[in-house]
């Protein structure tokens, strides 16, 4: 005659049963024996021997008759072989969805970046990524937009500049830089100031046409002209590249600008003479790829490679080309070697 098993703690009473304690009673009841149920598994049978004893602890029945040789499974032992296969089948295909479901998500990548970047720089990165099995989806905007969209996992990926984000979780790559250029109406006599006492010289009565303050270049920019200590009246600003530099093609201001932003306009070149600017601590913006840490098995280390070789191969010596006044660290990769 069975005897019922004593009365488990209170604090047991709710707790859900380890699936792998269920997977070892079923293996059990499947093979017939427990030396057979351990080859199975992989386990020593004294292991599986716990797993059972703990599982009849938890849910406080006796699932194996012991008092047979070999044990077999007492009418609520196959009750819950009968429901603990079906569980069991169920964790298998739900782990099999998720696998699935983050193999279409790798597939599918959201990638943000700022303006400029996506609109040089990035459809050259997307035709690089074509012929593997990931599929880019590409965003643009400023900054601030950008970051926090990443945290808030609406973003994959993010390119930008000065992300200014303090969170262990996400892992900022260096990608390249470049330096501040001033940008003059072509009509204007200029050269390379040698002082920031030179440039205001330069500058005259033209108004300096601004980035907005929304922007992190507008934020940088004003940075820098406090550093160098340029001062010019607020009168335009704007978010984007195109109207700043309309405005300085028809004479009405000058404006700081970079290589690429200028790349991205580059419709203007024809009607502004682009100027390089005295070296500087704060002569630069830096762009990064943001990503979330251990979540992309080497996909962020691959758009990284790839974005350098763009901008080495390709961005860069066009921009040389359209602006031989820039120096040729104007726009650089932190592994590339200026001439």
């Amino acid at each position: 005659m069975m005897r019922s098993m004593p009365p488990a703690a209170t604090s047991h009473r709710h707790r859900l049963p380890d699936l792998r304690a269920l997977h070892a009673f079923v293996t059990v009841c499947d093979s017939g024996s427990m030396g057979q149920a351990a080859q199975s598994l992989g386990l020593s049978q004294s292991a599986v021997s716990q797993a059972i004893k703990g599982l009849e602890q938890e849910l406080e029945m006796r699932l194996l008759d012991r008092e047979v040789r070999p044990a077999v499974p007492t009418s609520v032992g196959r009750a819950l072989r009968l429901r603990a296969t079906e569980l069991l089948a169920l964790a298998n295909a739900m782990v099999d969805q998720v696998r699935a479901s983050t193999r279409h998500e790798h597939a599918q990548i959201r990638l943000g970046c700022v303006d400029s970047f996506a609109a040089t720089v990035g459809p050259r990165l997307i035709r690089a990524m074509t012929g593997s099995a990931r599929q880019i989806l590409m965003w643009s905007g400023l900054t601030p937009t950008l970051t926090e969209q990443l945290q808030g996992r609406e973003l994959d990926l993010v390119i930008c500049t000065d992300p200014g984000i303090h969170d262990p979780r996400i892992v900022q790559q260096p990608l390249f830089s470049e330096s501040w250029v001033a940008v003059f109406p072509r009509a204007r006599a200029v050269h390379s100031p040698a002082s920031a006492i030179e440039l205001s010289a330069m500058a005259g009565d033209l108004s300096l046409i601004r980035y907005s303050q929304r922007s992190v270049i507008g934020q940088q920019i004003e940075r820098y002209l406090r550093h160098i200590g340029v001062q010019a009246p607020h009168q335009y600003a704007f978010d984007a590249t195109d109207p700043l530099l309309s405005l300085v093609a028809s004479g009405l201001g000058w404006a700081l600008c970079t290589p690429l932003c200028l790349w991205q306009s580059r419709q203007y070149l024809d009607a502004v003479t682009v100027v390089p600017l005295p070296a500087a601590r704060l002569g630069q913006r830096d762009f990064f790829l943001l990503s979330r840490e251990n979540e992309w098995a080497g996909l962020d280390a691959d758009i990284a490679r790839i974005t350098r070789e763009v901008i080495r191969l390709d961005t860069a010596p066009a921009i040389r080309r359209a602006m031989p006044a820039l120096p040729p660290n104007a726009i650089f990769c932190p592994d590339e070697n200026p001439p």
